[in-house]
């Protein structure tokens, strides 16, 4: 099937489902659609371990001081939580733009490892987030994942299978590197991981590079060498990404006030904090909760 008649039939899908210009889950686990009809702005977020297909239109994603682009039959694979700022750059009521993301599941990448041939796995340095053409194989096994969102029955025996290979497939990408290093228990992929979920876990504490490169289990200088090879970006920077992204989300959708939001975040200067959430994310604290409150009256 061409990415044309792939494309329609996920936007036919995500009309029937009313779809907002957001991500949609489907009701299979980790899978979702994306369509959007116009160009968006900047945004921060945070990426979890995903693969994005793109079917139709264009995006680009900014991690560190990396800018990565990607359209129609490329994908993007990310294999650590990363907070990025991303926008979509061809989308217009007439060819939106429109993209599947897949949650990825370590435990089928670590159950395949002895599937994939150690010289497999021999890279060249990669990084945590990377794009590029993708191999029609790839895409048909997405493509046949879609095709159980509307088959309950089929669902419960096939879709295990299909994400068995849409995982063993994107480790033989080319943009795949990253996640074959995360089958090597030791690789300074996983190291890396187990030293992001500690920042994830404890952002709004003080951050110790030393004790993040003992949980790594590197020198100091060697655990921020490869942090920045596989991030993009560094320890500290990576904590200040995470608790501005939580912080907006605390003034954006639990109403909190800004300063409430600055301590609850790790900040113990609400001033510091407005001047780096206002060079974030291009506008205020209090003008984005402002915002928010003239929108609800």
């Amino acid at each position: 099937m061409s990415l044309k008649v792939f494309a329609d039939r996920l936007l036919d899908y995500a009309d029937k489902q009313g779809a907002t210009e957001d991500l949609y889950w489907t009701n299979l686990p980790g899978f979702a659609v994306l369509r959007n009809r116009a160009p968006t702005i900047l945004q921060g977020m945070l990426y979890n371990p995903i693969i994005c297909l793109v079917l139709q239109g264009h995006k680009e994603t900014y991690v560190g001081d990396r800018k990565v682009s990607f359209g129609t039959g490329e994908s993007l694979i990310v294999s650590h939580d990363l907070p990025v700022m991303a926008r979509i750059t061809e989308a217009s009521a007439e060819t939106p733009y429109i993209a599947l993301i897949l949650s990825l599941d370590l435990q089928i990448i670590r159950s395949l490892y002895e599937e994939v041939d150690d010289t497999e796995m021999a890279d060249s340095p990669v990084s945590a987030l990377e794009a590029a053409k993708t191999d029609i194989s790839l895409i048909g096994a997405l493509e046949r994942l879609f095709d159980l969102v509307d088959s309950p029955t089929e669902a419960k025996v096939m879709v295990p299978l299909v994400q068995r290979e849409i995982h063993f497939r994107i480790l033989m990408a080319r943009h795949g590197g990253m996640v074959r290093q995360l089958l090597l228990r030791d690789s300074h992929a996983s190291r890396i991981a187990k030293a992001i979920n500690r920042i994830k876990d404890e952002y709004a504490a003080p951050l110790a590079v030393t004790d993040l490169a003992g949980i790594a289990g590197m020198s100091a200088s060697s655990f921020h060498e490869h942090f920045k090879s596989v991030t993009s970006t560094t320890p500290l920077q990576y904590q200040k990404d995470i608790r501005l992204l939580q912080a907006r989300h605390l003034i954006r959708d639990s109403g909190h006030t800004v300063s409430a939001a600055a301590f609850e975040v790790g900040y113990e200067s609400p001033t510091q904090f407005s001047r780096e959430y206002s060079r974030k994310f291009g506008t205020s604290p209090r003008a984005d909760r402002m915002s928010l409150q003239a929108v609800g009256g």
